[in-house]
């Protein structure tokens, strides 16, 4: 019987309806370790024999790929494809396709979620009554804020709509912005200087740069408001953690709000106890609805890979 491998954490601990679609199909399914992201020596004692991968986020690194010698195609859940050695892949024929837009809506919602948080400073407050502390900070309001999008794709398309409903100016950039996206007279498309330079709140919905190097970088955050916010669930690796952790101490930035780590768990970092930081386990897309789309999508991708082999 061929074999597919299950990786995402979600699926591996509670399984979902839309993998019976496989076993339907005469698929067996290998899981990795239940609620556990499979690292590099598990991929590769559970990989061979494996004609499919139904993938997360953990890394899929060449000596994975080169261990899977039956691999034909590796579906991810999600649209994030920078944890795989793409060349590796290219060489060894491996198809990879994406669940592409399945967990929009409910990164777009942490997205505003976290940005209420921010603003409100609510995980502040809460930890304060908790210790039996009676202190407050004053907020912000949303309406008439000016909110920067690096990126404007389907996550970014949504957060648009979502603070267009709450007030807000919305500023984008996207290096290739979709001109039929026209939400409103409080939106407009503007260059990367211009949405940095102009936003109060700045949101990155975009995958990492080719070169892996931070968008927000030192330079960039002098170029900010003073007092800016930022928020972060896409890639890690589009802000610069030490700089932005200076901007933090001297009140550059108010507030940061970060769902994506270069590891997961991340390491111990100033970051995950600054009480101006509110930090999330990757959960931009681990909603029920966004698990069933994106497992759906996924499953979908690799029965039709493997039925255009076979028509």
């Amino acid at each position: 019987m061929k074999k597919i491998i299950v990786t995402p954490r979600s699926l591996t601990k509670d399984g979902d309806p839309a993998l019976d679609l496989l076993t339907d199909e005469g698929f067996e399914i290998e899981f990795s370790t239940p609620g556990s992201m499979p690292q590099e020596d598990e991929l590769i004692r559970l990989l061979p024999g494996c004609v499919g991968y139904l993938a997360g986020v953990e890394p899929i690194t060449a000596a994975v790929l080169e261990a899977a010698t039956d691999l034909k195609v590796i579906s991810r859940n999600g649209t994030g494809i920078n944890s795989i050695d793409l060349q590796a892949a290219q060489r060894l024929n491996i198809e990879i396709m994406r669940a592409e837009g399945a967990n929009a809506r409910g990164v777009a919602e942490l997205t505003l979620g976290v940005i209420l948080g921010l603003i409100r400073s609510i995980p502040f407050s809460d930890a304060c009554l908790k210790r039996e502390k009676w202190e407050r900070r004053k907020g912000l309001e949303l309406q008439g804020r000016a909110l920067g999008l690096i990126g404007c794709g389907k996550i970014g398309q949504l957060v648009c709509q979502l603070a267009l409903a709450f007030g807000m100016e919305v500023l984008a950039y996207d290096p290739f912005p979709d001109r039929n996206f026209s939400p409103g007279p409080s939106f407009r498309f503007a260059d990367l200087e211009e949405v940095l330079a102009n936003s109060e709140i700045i949101s990155f919905h975009c995958p990492e740069q080719t070169d892996g190097r931070p968008i927000l970088d030192r330079k960039e955050l002098n170029r900010l408001k003073p007092g800016v916010y930022v928020v972060n669930t896409a890639r890690a690796s589009l802000i610069d953690e030490t700089a932005i952790l200076e901007a933090l101490h001297d009140g550059r930035v108010a507030g940061l709000a970060l769902d994506v780590f270069g590891y997961e768990p991340p390491d111990a970092t100033p970051l995950l106890s600054d009480d101006r930081v509110i930090v999330t386990p990757h959960i931009g897309g681990f909603t029920s609805e966004s698990v069933s789309r994106a497992t759906l999508a996924a499953v979908e991708n690799l029965l039709k890979f493997f039925r255009g082999l076979t028509s």
